[in-house]
């Protein structure tokens, strides 16, 4: 199961971490699986190219595991629009969710 978890301070989201592997299809076949890279490395490069914001990025391991920490440091304007782009990914993430409860689930802390 993938399992995401969003970190959020004062209702804004700091950090993320997905991890885990959906195996809901056979390896390179698995939908929900590319459904999730899809939409987490899409919204990364969003963020990296539009708002020009360094992230803090952890990826690796055999366990599918993605770490991604928005600086605190950047100016009100762009964390505003880095937000809007993680809050988008997140209404994908749940859409997937929704359809694939077995294989993915979302939680908040």
């Amino acid at each position: 199961m993938i399992k995401v978890t969003v970190f959020r301070e004062n209702d804004r989201i700091k950090a993320f971490e997905l991890s885990g592997h959906a195996e809901s299809g056979p390896y390179g076949y698995d939908l929900v699986c590319a459904g999730v890279s899809a939409v987490s490395i899409g919204s990364i490069n969003a963020v990296l190219t539009l708002c020009e914001v360094d992230l803090d990025i952890e990826q690796g391991g055999a366990g599918g595991y993605l770490y991604v920490a928005i600086p605190g440091s950047i100016a009100s304007k762009k964390m505003e629009r880095v937000q809007l782009l993680f809050e988008g990914m997140l209404i994908s993430l749940s859409s997937i969710e929704q359809e694939y409860q077995q294989f993915i689930t979302i939680q908040d802390k």
